[in-house]
């Protein structure tokens, strides 16, 4: 397997512009020995240009939490995959389920977003995943079923050479829940296969797929440990240098 491991960092709504500038400076020292591992923070808009700046020349890369799918236009206070790029940003994430909770975030809107990305170059971070009700309904599979069919509508496999999965349990983000070694294990192995049978057998083999729901430094390496888990979205976790580090640097 030649998947290299990625670690992100959602920094959601938390730290101000110095804030941000002075967690990614310390991250950036403290991951100075990191090879093998990528590693990627996704600070808020109004940071986006101050951390990257920061972080030129390391081995953090910086990524948005969200974009808006048109170029350019009357779209008040949206921002356009072009603008993030400008940034010196290099992923984005798209259709994490606070956005689709909150903000009315769809399948359909989770599509153009991708295609916006990949136009501008952006590597998208695409997540995915059920709520409690539909886990104990045994609704999971059919809900990431639809979200990856939905939101991958009318790609072809060239598109999204650069695509990563996140599967995201929503009844374990920011609730200290996980999901079971033997839960991810399913959910990554069916979302490998299911991209398989979209695209073809070598894609699959090559795309990353990350698991976040409470990563921890207590469980990252346990999670690691499976087969089909490409790295992690931490959330809370990663605003913390200190703790992140000790994600990030599960195999040693």
């Amino acid at each position: 397997m030649n998947r290299t491991p990625l670690i992100a960092g959602n920094w959601k709504m938390y730290k101000t512009g110095s804030e941000a500038v002075e967690t990614a400076e310390k991250l950036a020292k403290l991951s100075t020995g990191i090879i093998s591992t990528d590693i990627m923070i996704a600070p808020t808009y109004l940071s986006l240009p101050l951390v990257t700046q920061k972080l030129l020349g390391t081995n953090v890369k910086v990524g948005a939490q969200n974009l808006y799918f048109e170029k350019e236009g009357a779209y008040t206070g949206e921002v356009s995959a072009e603008m993030i790029k400008d940034t010196g940003a290099e992923y984005v994430i798209i259709g994490h389920s606070e956005r689709r909770q909150f903000f009315g975030e769809t399948d359909k809107s989770v599509c153009k977003k991708i295609k916006a990305a990949t136009e501008a170059s952006l590597i998208p971070v695409l997540c995915i995943g059920e709520s409690e009700k539909e886990r104990d309904g045994k609704n999971t599979f059919s809900i990431l079923d639809k979200q990856v069919k939905n939101g991958l509508k009318d790609f072809v496999s060239d598109d999204l050479k650069t695509l990563v999965l996140a599967y995201e349990p929503i009844w374990a983000i920011g609730t200290g829940k996980t999901a079971s070694a033997d839960q991810v294990e399913e959910v990554h192995k069916y979302l490998r296969s299911l991209i398989g049978q979209l695209f073809s057998a070598d894609f699959a083999k090559n795309i990353r797929i990350l698991y976040g729901g409470s990563v921890k430094p207590e469980n990252v390496k346990k999670l690691m440990a499976i087969e089909d888990v490409d790295g992690a979205l931490v959330g809370g976790a990663s605003l913390d240098p200190d703790k992140f580090i000790k994600i990030i640097g599960f195999d040693n």
